[in-house]
């Protein structure tokens, strides 16, 4: 199982927000090219996203259905890449005083990631989840940020 953990500067539900737009989920997922579809009750137990993953030219479609739902506290998906199998993805928002510890578990369930799981695979997994993270910490906080016009505030007193 691969593990990351990152501290975001946005509260729980500012980052839950996030993970609450199925549609926006390209925005933060590495390796997401585009959001194909997402059921309209996302992020709601046995709703579906679906996505086309890759690099350049070298794209497959994949299928994300949410098995728990804990809002604003734990969202567990079961990512479908045929032929590689699934993978679990549990992603927890801990409240870490006015920010989130977000903590993100990956763990293969089905296909050729079970055989080739242990170092190689949970380190190459593991650092694609932390340019994750990285990207999801920064929009959150852009947008924790933003006034109600999209812009950022200044908060330094005059």
């Amino acid at each position: 199982m691969a593990r990351n953990r990152r501290l975001i500067l946005s509260s729980p539900s500012e980052v839950w927000s996030l993970l609450a737009d199925g549609h926006r989920y390209g925005e933060w997922v590495t390796g997401t090219q585009q959001v194909l579809a997402a059921d309209p009750h996302w992020p709601d137990v046995g709703a579906r996203l679906r996505v086309r993953v890759g690099v350049g030219p070298l794209a497959l479609d994949d299928t994300c259905v949410v098995r728990i739902c804990d809002p604003q506290r734990r969202l567990e998906l079961e990512a479908k890449a045929d032929p590689f199998g699934a993978a679990r993805i549990a992603m927890t928002l801990i409240p870490w005083g006015e920010n989130t510890l977000f903590v993100l578990d990956w763990h293969p369930l089905r296909g050729p990631g079970t055989r080739m799981h242990g170092l190689p695979v949970d380190y190459f997994v593991a650092i694609r989840n932390g340019m994750m993270l990285t990207k999801l910490a920064r929009i959150a906080v852009r947008e924790h940020g933003a006034s109600p016009h999209g812009t950022p505030q200044d908060t330094r007193s005059g």
